[in-house]
């Protein structure tokens, strides 16, 4: 196979395959960005050409986001009994073939189908428990700028996509648009075909940094039933404090990131004036920022004490969320905004992933990241559909923004509820 041949071709260079492991699910991840920053591009020209609320669009997204983070504790499940490759595979052609079926929508129901449940499902397969999987099966140093690599690829996506997106929607439509991100999608299902394996064993090697000498265990064999698995890691962990302030805090991450801010600032700026390609050009700056804070916060998470580090993220971004209203939409206003929220926008990843791994366990880690993130999940969809809300009752998004402000304060303070260190609490399981 390649991945055999390119291993070895590797191992002779000194370079672990965990890396391409890494660039290729970089990619995988990027292209899903694109998909899911998509809509926030796609809200006006859909207003323009159907008659749809923002509030009907916003349901839809809404959807999307619970489905995705849903689907992220059975992903762990279903990437545990089917291996890495065969799930992801299947994830990026569901999200194709709904990307395709949507350039023929012409109802309301159709979209929430699409881009609501299908879409939801699709990307929920993978998200970033894809990630977390990785980082902790194939790397036994570095596992949190691994992360941090990995999740700056939603940065990286929006700055690639979404000023290209915008440009091509307002002069070639939204369905070529679309097509383009269909065609990226299929680049990398291709990419994941090829190169992506289960485990360090599946081509010779030990995860990178584990000098271990004994012999290579065979993993065993996962015959554990889907739901059973899903379900009863939260059995365990429901007793766990630390996990509820994790969920919490994740929660008030996706109704602060993805929800808010990657659905309905493209709009937003919009009522104040501000054409879609500049507003898209917002977010790719905000990318740029978060791209090198992620990183850098995956090398801190490895160092310092990862509560801290989650207490001043949710608490800049909290500031930052609460200034935007009082930044006059001007130049200078969106362009500080833009480097204090984008620094941040997905750091708080990296040391969420390590307080998992170290509360409950390596081996389970990806299956509890997997609740952790239907929080963050829910709460995006509950911050789309109710900016969404917002916008359409009260002709404004800027309660929603106060609001979103508030909460990361509050999980700013959650963060260091958490007690410096305690046993994995499935380490027994």
């Amino acid at each position: 196979m390649i991945s055999n041949w390119l291993a070895a071709a590797l191992s002779r260079r000194n370079i672990h395959y965990g890396w391409v492991m890494v660039a290729v699910t970089f990619f995988a991840a990027l292209v899903s960005a694109g998909t899911v920053g998509a809509p926030g591009v796609f809200i006006v020209p859909l207003q323009q050409e159907f008659g749809w609320s923002t509030a009907e669009i916003s349901s839809a997204l809404s959807i999307r986001f619970i489905l995705f983070g849903l689907m992220a504790p059975f992903a762990a499940a279903l990437l545990n009994r089917y291996g890495l490759r065969n799930v992801a595979l299947t994830a990026q052609l569901t999200v194709v073939s709904a990307l395709l079926a949507s350039l023929a929508m012409t109802k309301v129901w159709h979209l929430i189908a699409l881009w609501g449940v299908v879409i939801g499902i699709g990307t929920g397969m993978t998200a970033l428990v894809l990630g977390a999987t990785i980082a902790t099966r194939w790397f036994a140093a570095r596992r949190g700028l691994v992360v941090g690599v990995m999740t700056a690829s939603v940065a990286t996506g929006q700055l690639v996509f979404l000023p290209l997106l915008a440009s091509l929607t307002d002069h070639l439509g939204w369905r070529m648009s679309l097509g383009l991100v269909c065609v990226m999608l299929c680049v990398s299902a291709t990419a994941v075909m090829l190169l992506m394996r289960d485990r360090p064993s599946d081509v010779g090697l030990r995860p990178f940094g584990d000098k271990s000498t004994e012999p290579i265990a065979a993993p065993p064999p996962v015959t554990t039933p889907i739901l059973a698995a899903a379900l009863g890691t939260l059995r365990d962990v429901s007793r766990s404090t630390v996990f509820w302030i994790l969920f919490a805090t994740f929660f008030i991450c996706g109704a602060s990131t993805n929800g808010l801010v990657q659905v309905h600032l493209i709009p937003m700026c919009l009522d104040f004036g501000i054409p879609q390609v500049q507003a898209a050009s917002l977010l790719a700056a905000m990318g740029i920022f978060d791209f090198f804070g992620t990183i850098v916060s995956g090398w801190l998470s490895d160092r310092y004490d990862n509560r801290w580090l989650l207490f001043w993220y949710y608490g800049l971004r909290g500031l930052s969320l609460v200034f935007l209203p009082f930044s006059d939409f001007s130049f200078y206003g969106l362009s500080v905004f833009a480097m204090f929220y984008g620094l941040d926008w997905i750091a708080t990843v990296p040391p969420t992933v390590r307080l998992t791994a170290q509360r409950f366990g390596t081996e389970r880690a990806n299956l509890v990241f997997g609740w952790i993130f239907a929080g963050h999940q829910l709460g995006a969809g509950t911050a789309a559909f109710g900016a969404g809300l917002s916008r359409t009752l009260l002709q404004s998004y800027l309660p929603a923004f106060f609001i979103a402000g508030a909460l990361c304060i509050i999980a700013a303070l959650l963060a260091l509820a958490i007690a410096r260190q305690a046993k994995p609490v499935l380490a027994a399981a």
